[in-house]
């Protein structure tokens, strides 16, 4: 199951920002502000909270800092530490000369000479 946003939650979302709307034009009215005023200064508040929440929404795009972005870094980080454990477990668990051989084939050691060996022999 999924942690978005499901329609019941944008829903409360919604009637949360009314009811928002609402306390502010009381808020506004009990502070002196008459009618329009009120209603007109409750706007602005919450035009002003919503353009703030969507220049957050837009910082965090463009600084990476998005929750579905961290949580993939976390989970890459993860999955490649356990992925370099096991590959290690692995590696140790071979005998000598298959690490040997293994790291000649990736090409981590060089492969023996054998010229060079011949002449070391002759010499």
């Amino acid at each position: 199951m999924g942690q978005g946003i499901t329609r019941a939650k944008a829903l409360l979302a919604g009637l949360a920002i009314f009811g928002v709307g609402g306390l502010g034009y009381v808020a506004f009215q009990a502070a002196g502000f008459e009618g329009f005023s009120a209603g007109i200064a409750a706007q602005a508040v919450l035009v002003v909270i919503v353009l703030v929440w969507t220049g957050s929404y837009l910082f965090r795009v463009v600084t990476g800092n998005m929750t579905y972005m961290e949580q993939r870094r976390r989970f890459r980080a993860a999955y490649d530490a356990a992925t370099d454990e096991e590959l290690q477990e692995r590696f140790d668990a071979l005998s000598p000369e298959e690490q040997e051989s293994l790291l000649r084939e990736l090409g981590q050691i060089s492969e023996p000479n054998p010229d060079s060996s011949e002449e070391s022999r002759e010499a």
